[in-house]
């Protein structure tokens, strides 16, 4: 009863997110693992204001900072930027912000499926000209499906991935479970043995926890490290933040 629970939540969630969008809300809920879906939003989005405005899932930067800002502290290279990844970015400014914040270098990647929100985010960096904390930290946008990251990632190669609503998003679609654990894996096979997959998620911990800790494992491979703490309360709403780290098991 807790998962449908927390399942229907999440569908109530994504509902008032698209509540101005009423010809898109049936297919995004449906079907929020297609790159055609994602496209007709960031469109429709777009065309309602006059200025562009970012789309944030959930909650935006400054309501995660904590969470954040304490895993760019330590670097294991000191020549060399922290990498982190926004998965599943959006038009969302988590990225972006990150990147003025971060005391130490980070080559932040903002990936995304829809190529709309890719050029949406490029364009507004660029007429907002953000300028980094560090001179040496990098800014990009790139157009990626999430299931091939290591099409675009060397393993081991990332410090930080956060992930704000994407592998809910592929979880509440029609035919996006087992994306969702693909993706899973292949964020946990990118990233450094010392680096964390951060997820915000609305999903309570007793559902979440065991998805996680379950999704993660490659038999004789792979496993996962999973915790989870309390982000809080936002619209009735609360929200939690799932730290997974990488436990590799045998090198392949």
């Amino acid at each position: 009863m807790l998962k449908s629970l927390t399942l229907l939540s999440r569908g109530r969630a994504a509902a008032a997110c698209v509540r101005h969008h009423s010809s898109l809300t049936a297919e995004l809920m449906e079907n929020m693992d297609k790159k055609a879906t994602w496209d007709r939003f960031y469109t429709e989005n777009n065309s309602r204001t006059p200025t562009f405005k970012n789309f944030e899932w959930f909650f935006g930067f400054e309501s995660v900072r904590d969470f954040i800002m304490p895993l760019l502290q330590h670097k294991c290279d000191p020549d060399a930027p922290l990498h982190v990844l926004d998965v599943g970015c959006g038009t969302s400014a988590l990225g972006p912000c990150i990147y003025r914040h971060s005391p130490v270098p980070v080559q932040v990647t903002c990936a995304d499926i829809s190529p709309v929100a890719v050029r949406l985010m490029k364009e507004h960096v660029q007429a907002k000209a953000f300028q980094p904390h560090s001179v040496s930290s990098q800014l990009e946008f790139v157009e990626l499906d999430c299931t091939h990251l290591h099409k675009h990632f060397g393993s081991s190669s990332l410090d930080l991935i956060i992930d704000k609503g994407t592998i809910d998003a592929l979880l509440r679609s029609k035919e996006g479970k087992g994306k969702a654990g693909l993706v899973l894996r292949q964020c946990l096979k990118v990233l450094r043995s010392s680096g964390s997959l951060l997820q915000f998620s609305d999903e309570d911990p007793d559902a979440r926890l065991l998805w996680l800790e379950t999704e993660a494992q490659e038999p004789g491979i792979m496993a996962a490290d999973v915790g989870v703490q309390e982000v809080g309360e936002l619209r009735g709403m609360y929200y939690f933040c799932y730290q997974v780290t990488p436990r590799c098991i045998k090198q392949q």
